[in-house]
């Protein structure tokens, strides 16, 4: 306030007016911003039209909206060096300090927002920074009823499968909605069940609706620090979690050798976990899964990675984004058992001609019971 007074004092001095309101409230954040936030990328932020936001460089951004459009933005700093430096002190305020310099070229975070961002420098020709946008009022599975991302019948399906405790993954490509889906899921859990969230970078944002989940921990993998020591992977926050009695284990991502514990946790007792995974269909869930075990220490073959896979998990829910820009779910697929090379499975809904997801076959007997 006094560097705004006396800013006016020096333009009535020279024969000018004094700024408006307008311009003082902008100023206002833009200076609040460079102190405690990411500058002029902190606008594009904090403005909920934009779901993803790429920067190549200082004055290259490119915008996404939430209708899937594309847009080119303002730059966001002065130098390469001046968004290196405004991203630095962003990841030094983080959860857990992290560091982003030549000996470490790249870094993965969570915003304050909780939106999750993504920066790589030294190893490109200039600093490359991307971040993902969550939308936390997305949060209840009657809200995809009138996004198109499920239909009324598939809905209910869900319910009562978070209900009936089955163990489910979610799948998709990047963007489909898998995060989104997984929440909603989430949030249909009964109040007193006690949540274990084992993320790479918290994304899932079960604090948002804490008068829903009172009993919830969330875990945060992380890296090691600037001594090398203190490395937390993902593998082990799933063994840790499943050793703080959690009637539900969820894993953000599964993408390497945290498979055998979540798989183990969901076939042992803790009914009702779920995880996500990248996958171009439901059915490629299970190549997925095969490739993720043959990389762990004790590299299961394909056989035995089915039959574990046919003990663990009882639904695969696989998510699309379509040319619309719609996401939507395309499949849902029962797990009945295992037969060697085969995972043996029902896909209770399937893709139509718009790829959205249809009732196809009926649920067998055990899941019915």
């Amino acid at each position: 306030t006094k560097q705004l007074s006396a800013l006016d004092a020096r333009r009535l001095s020279d024969g000018h007016p004094p700024i408006s309101d307008s311009q003082s409230k902008q100023l206002t954040v833009a200076v609040m911003n460079r102190l405690f936030g990411l500058g002029r990328l902190q606008g594009y932020i904090d403005d909920p039209q934009w779901t993803d936001i790429h920067a190549n460089g200082c004055d290259q951004v490119w915008l996404l909206r939430n209708d899937g459009t594309v847009v080119e933005g303002e730059p966001i700093a002065d130098s390469d060096a001046e968004l290196i430096e405004l991203i630095q002190t962003q990841a030094r305020r983080g959860r857990s300090e992290q560091r982003w310099d030549p000996a470490s070229p790249e870094l993965d975070m969570r915003l304050p927002s909780g939106d999750r961002l993504h920066a790589i420098a030294w190893v490109s020709g200039r600093p490359s920074v991307s971040i993902r946008r969550h939308n936390f009022d997305i949060g209840h599975l009657k809200q995809l009823i009138g996004m198109g991302t499920v239909s009324e019948s598939l809905y209910h399906l869900l319910r009562a499968m978070v209900a009936a405790r089955f163990n489910v993954i979610v799948a998709g490509g990047t963007g489909a909605g898998k995060t989104t889906l997984l929440r909603c899921l989430l949030n249909e859990v009964p109040a007193d069940e006690r949540i274990i969230t084992v993320e790479d970078s918290l994304e899932i944002g079960l604090e948002h609706f804490a008068h829903l989940h009172p009993n919830h921990v969330d875990l945060e993998a992380r890296d090691a620090n600037l001594e090398g020591v203190g490395e937390f992977p993902m593998h082990r926050l799933v063994r840790s979690g499943l050793r703080m009695q959690p009637d539900r284990v969820i894993v953000g991502e599964v993408r390497g050798a945290e498979a055998l514990p979540m798989m183990l946790a969901m076939s042992q007792g803790n009914d009702g976990s779920m995880c996500t995974i990248h996958a171009d269909s439901s059915l490629g869930v299970f190549t997925r899964l095969q490739m993720y075990m043959a990389m762990t220490p004790e590299r299961f073959d394909v056989d035995v990675t089915n039959l574990m896979i046919a003990n663990a998990v009882h639904f695969v829910v696989h998510l699309a984004r379509l040319d619309t820009n719609e996401r939507v779910v395309t499949s849902v697929r029962e797990i009945t058992g295992a037969d060697g090379p085969m995972v043996n499975s029902n896909e209770v809904y399937a893709p139509d001609e718009t790829g959205r997801a249809m009732p196809r076959f009926g649920l067998s007997d055990g899941s019915l019971g």
